[in-house]
């Protein structure tokens, strides 16, 4: 006689939660990648000095350590409130975000040193605002972690956020250029002499409010009407929505002067709209209307001027910086770009080695030709990499993630990261016309460390979402404590005979 087969222990019988298997948060591998981008920081920081300096100051390390204390008080909040987040995010971010306020810091010593001034302090100059922008922008990361704990709910205010949106991209055009313009770019609000970027906050906001519209739309949207050489095209009520964004970009374009910020919203629309669909016509559809919208501009900027003339001469100096009418003017800015990032070459200069400061605006807009011109070609490429690494992570999220609103939201913000990134880059080489992007985390400025920083704290709220292991039961789903699955090889047994 056999004894009674015994049921394996339940959570309920031993008051623990059991593991499930092969599941990992990853916070200790963010920590340790954590640690190794604040290790190429401070030797980052080293070398500047040396090369400046001629030494390497005791204090050298300073600025490493109060970046690790940050970025480690906003671990420790994930760790608390998003446990299953990507833990390569926040170590990518940081890198970049430290090598910003490291480069920033080394203006301050060639400007001392030019001025023969004492060594900067750590809170001083640029730098040490970088320093102060990155303390604000991570505390606002933290706080959107700890408020939104379902990516989900920010839905509720899509139409909130996307009226927030189009008033924040608009209040720069409407206000006089004393308040707004700063080399030819209507972006900015300035007050005295604070100034904030309002497109910066607007592109979050829009994201949430496309990606709600497009979730509700997707079906109407995916219909065709024709198929063209093996392409389904849609039917032609159905591009309202496209023409109103074309004309809101076409309008930021002739108002705020800028042509990136006005391709950064329109390719956003398109390409959630893209990613909501399936329908690669979509995206022919929106390159024809963008570039045709583009080169409209540029004729009636070469034949009427008036609010074209200003698009019309930037494309003139992207088309030959090197002409003499633009040389040592308006092309100035492009061609010390070019001439920086030829100087570099290969291997770079070195930190602290080159010479950024002919680079006018260097510490914002050509932030990436004046640290080309030290970490050479390979350096910024193993800058981009990391880029691509932060843009491909945002793009894991919206494909793992289980909701149609989280997918839109995170390859939206991908996107944008992205496309940022190739509009600045692309401007300072000369690929296309010049824009007043900044560099994300990179350049030197609080709207765009502080937005970009609050759509990374979105990004690990919905791969928090995308990465936790799927759970039910009945407690669950009546709203009680999630319980893992129960597990087969714990069950009791018995044969059932016909």
């Amino acid at each position: 006689m056999t004894a009674p087969a015994i049921p394996a222990p339940t959570p309920a019988s031993t008051g623990e939660m059991p593991r499930v298997p092969g599941t990992r948060t990853g916070r200790n591998a963010e920590l340790g990648l954590l640690a190794f981008a604040m290790i190429i920081v401070a030797l980052y920081g080293a070398i500047v000095e040396a090369n400046q300096l001629g030494k390497i100051t005791t204090t050298f390390w300073v600025p490493a350590a109060l970046l690790s204390i940050l970025f480690l008080g906003l671990h420790l909040v994930v760790r608390f409130t998003a446990a299953w987040a990507d833990p390569v995010l926040i170590p990518a971010v940081a890198l970049i975000n430290g090598l910003g306020v490291g480069f920033l810091r080394r203006l301050d010593i060639a400007k001392s040193i030019t001025k023969k001034l004492p060594e900067p302090g750590i809170f001083s100059g640029i730098g040490g605002r970088q320093l102060a922008w990155t303390l604000v922008a991570l505390i606002l990361a933290a706080v959107l972690l700890l408020i939104v704990r379902d990516h989900k709910a920010v839905s509720r205010y899509a139409y909130t956020l996307g009226l927030v949106g189009i008033v924040l991209v608009m209040i720069p055009a409407v206000l006089p250029a004393s308040m707004s313009e700063i080399n030819g770019a209507k972006l900015w609000i300035k007050i005295g002499g604070f100034s904030i970027q309002p497109g910066e906050f607007a592109k979050l906001a829009l994201v949430s409010f496309f990606a709600f519209y497009l979730v509700r739309k997707r079906e109407v949207l995916s219909l065709a009407s024709r198929r063209f050489l093996g392409i389904d095209f849609p039917r032609g009520r159905d591009l309202g929505p496209v023409i109103t964004v074309w004309l809101l970009s076409l309008l930021v374009l002739v108002f705020e002067k800028d042509l990136g910020t006005a391709l950064l919203y329109f390719g956003l629309f398109v390409v959630t709209l893209y990613v909501a669909t399936e329908r690669a016509s979509w995206l022919i559809i929106g390159l024809i209307m963008f570039f045709g919208g583009v080169y409209v501009a540029y004729l009636l900027g070469a034949s009427v001027g008036g609010p074209f003339a200003n698009f019309y001469d930037r494309a003139s100096i992207w088309l030959d910086p090197f002409a003499p009418q633009y040389v040592s003017n308006e092309g100035y800015q492009l061609v010390q770009s070019l001439l920086g990032l030829g100087t570099g070459g290969l291997f770079g200069t070195g930190p602290g080695a080159g010479s950024p400061g002919f680079v006018p605006e260097v510490q914002t807009d050509f932030i990436f030709a004046g640290m080309g011109e030290e970490i050479g070609l390979f350096g910024l490429s193993a800058l981009l990499v990391v880029y691509l690494l932060i843009v491909e992570r945002g793009l894991r999220a919206a494909i793992l993630v289980r909701d149609s609103f989280g997918k839109l939201v995170a390859g939206g913000m991908a996107f944008t990261l992205g496309l940022q990134v190739f509009v600045i880059l692309g401007g300072i080489t000369g690929l296309i016309p010049l824009t007043g992007q900044t560099t994300p985390f990179l350049s030197a400025g609080g709207s765009s460390l502080m937005a970009n920083w609050l759509l990374i704290a979105m990004l690990l709220r919905i791969s928090d979402a995308a990465r936790k292991p799927a759970t039910g039961g009945p407690a669950a789903q009546a709203g009680g404590p999630k319980q893992p699955p129960a597990q087969l090889h714990g069950a009791m047994t018995e044969v059932i005979k016909p």
